[in-house]
């Protein structure tokens, strides 16, 4: 299995709590009250899933090798995806403020976080789209058989890093939302043997 192939996987998952997380925003702009567990559980898995595991190996090991590769990062497309990652970083931001508003009694912050949240949802999924379709087509193109093999051990670690079980803990999560909000499982089960993002 190649690294794009493992981030890929990673994307598929979090396309399915991006969902969730829309389906949640739907029911606030219906007139439902938030389930403010389920949101601090999408922004939990946003945070350290999307974030820390899946965007740091994507910011520590996969950017910096294209970059040395000749990719520039000030006019090419590893700069725009950081930009991107950071943007997300800021209506996560948004959202749990708001979660906090209104478990402090502000009904008006649902508002905030329905605009966050869709706006998020909006963002990852174009974000998504263009790694998927252009970046790591070159990532494939750009890197020896060696290279992506250094790749694959720096993501171990970098799963590693995150605490035993921790990320196989977020794909039962992605899974458990899913379920609540009706959305399509993109995770394998696990009871089958078959993990996701290169686990067994």
């Amino acid at each position: 299995m190649r690294p794009t192939e493992i981030l890929m996987q990673e994307h598929r998952v979090i396309e399915q709590v991006l969902d969730c997380l829309e389906a949640m925003a739907q029911r606030v702009e219906g007139g439902e009250e938030l389930d403010q567990e389920s949101a601090k559980q999408a922004l939990d898995f946003f945070s350290n899933f999307a974030d820390r595991c899946h965007h740091g190996k994507e910011e520590n090991c996969l950017f910096p090798l294209l970059e040395q590769k000749g990719v520039s990062r000030e006019q090419g497309p590893t700069g725009v995806m950081l930009q991107e990652h950071e943007a997300g970083r800021q209506h996560v931001g948004g959202m749990m403020a708001a979660i906090e508003a209104v478990a402090g009694g502000d009904s008006s912050a649902l508002a905030d976080f329905k605009s966050h949240a869709l706006a998020f949802v909006s963002l990852l999924r174009e974000h998504i789209q263009k790694e998927d379709h252009c970046l790591f087509q070159m990532a494939d193109q750009a890197f020896s058989e060696q290279e992506q093999q250094q790749l694959l051990q720096d993501f171990s670690q970098a799963e590693h890093d995150m605490g035993a079980g921790t990320h196989e803990n977020y794909l039962d999560l992605a899974t458990k939302l899913a379920k609540q909000y009706g959305v399509q499982c993109r995770v394998p089960d696990s009871s089958s043997g078959a993990g996701c993002c290169g686990h067994h």
